[in-house]
């Protein structure tokens, strides 16, 4: 049994981060030496000064859409949530739901939009049946949905320039699918990039479109009675071909954000030499102890306590090391979770 109050910490509520840093680089940046616990104190720009030429830096390409939709019952009027989290069927999706519902409910929105509550599926989340299909509810959704920023950023309104910040700069308009964004990829500037490729770094993209599974709360004492939500991975037949080949070369494998690790060990568990794209739903679940068969060091942000995502740097970094390292950062006021400060563990 691995207890899930083994991963609770207090963490001052003045850390959690309501607004980015800028630029996006200049966030501070952790770095825990696996092996030896150390630890540093630098900014994200340094990163540059932690790599080196032949490292392999995987990123999540995948592009967050304005998912938060507010609805009205069409009955009553009162107010109904939806946040879209996966499209399941041309019409039909797995959403969150603020306020009351039941199946058969009706809800209408703005631009002609209108939606039917289907079936709930007794996980905190509703198969909901829409009027349009999926690329035509996406451009509705880009004029009238919200940035689904999480709730612990607690503000009156949304920033206007949240549509912007809360993505990362080289998220692929080809990739539109992510209901939050990959937290950790927000530092980069494409100056940053364009100084990592110049050291000589191999910048791999993969595709995984974060959907509840990586955030959804843990809630039974027992980490492993806990089940993922499951959410859809696609990397390219080239990729698969340039990961494979840097671990065999012995170069290391750096995944950009806890998504891009999560792909990279499903790949390492499931692939079978296959030619083609790698694609599949993927609920991988890493906790200690687990042997990483792909990844190697990791870019990514201080998390929630009991999250699966604080099991996940735990199971890289050490449980010890990583109980060190957040005492330290909170010590040393760093911020914490989206928007917040990274670290870098290699």
């Amino acid at each position: 049994m691995i207890k899930l109050s083994d991963y609770n910490y207090q963490l001052p509520p003045e850390l959690i981060a309501q607004k980015p840093t800028e630029p996006r680089d200049h966030s501070r940046l952790l770095v825990l030496d696996k092996k030896t616990g150390a630890i540093e104190h630098q900014h994200f720009y340094d990163l540059l000064n932690q790599l080196e030429s032949g490292d392999v830096l995987v990123l999540n390409n995948s592009k967050v859409f304005p998912a938060r939709l507010i609805g009205r019952k069409a009955l009553t009027g009162g107010q109904v949530e939806v946040f879209l989290l996966q499209n399941k069927q041309t019409k039909t999706w797995e959403c969150l739901l603020g306020g009351r519902v039941q199946s058969g409910l009706a809800i209408e929105f703005s631009r002609g939009l209108k939606a039917t509550v289907k079936q709930n599926n007794q996980d905190g989340t509703w198969l909901v049946e829409f009027n349009k299909s999926k690329a035509a509810l996406l451009a509705v959704a880009a004029k009238i949905g919200q940035v689904p920023l999480p709730p612990y950023i607690k503000r009156e309104q949304q920033l206007t320039g949240d549509k912007k910040r809360y993505q990362t700069v080289y998220a692929s308009d080809a990739k539109v699918g992510s209901a939050a964004a990959p937290t950790a990829g927000l530092h980069f500037t494409p100056k940053l990039i364009k100084a990592i490729k110049q050291k000589g770094v191999e910048i791999i993209e993969l595709t995984l479109h974060v959907g509840l599974g990586t955030f959804a709360p843990v809630k039974t004492e027992n980490v492993l009675e806990h089940k993922m939500h499951a959410e859809w991975l696609e990397i390219k037949a080239g990729a698969v071909k340039k990961i494979f080949q840097a671990k065999k070369d012995g170069r290391r494998i750096i995944a950009v954000g806890t998504t891009s690790c999560r792909s990279l060990e499903t790949l390492g568990q499931n692939y079978k030499g296959k030619p083609g794209d790698f694609k599949c739903w993927t609920d991988i679940f890493i906790y200690p102890p687990y042997e990483f068969k792909l990844v190697d060091a990791l870019v990514t942000n201080f998390h929630l306590p009991q999250s699966t995502l604080l099991m996940l740097v735990s199971a890289l970094a050490g449980k010890s090391n990583i109980d060190k390292a957040y005492q330290l950062a909170i010590k040393q006021g760093y911020h914490f979770f989206s928007y917040g400060d990274a670290m870098f563990i290699r």
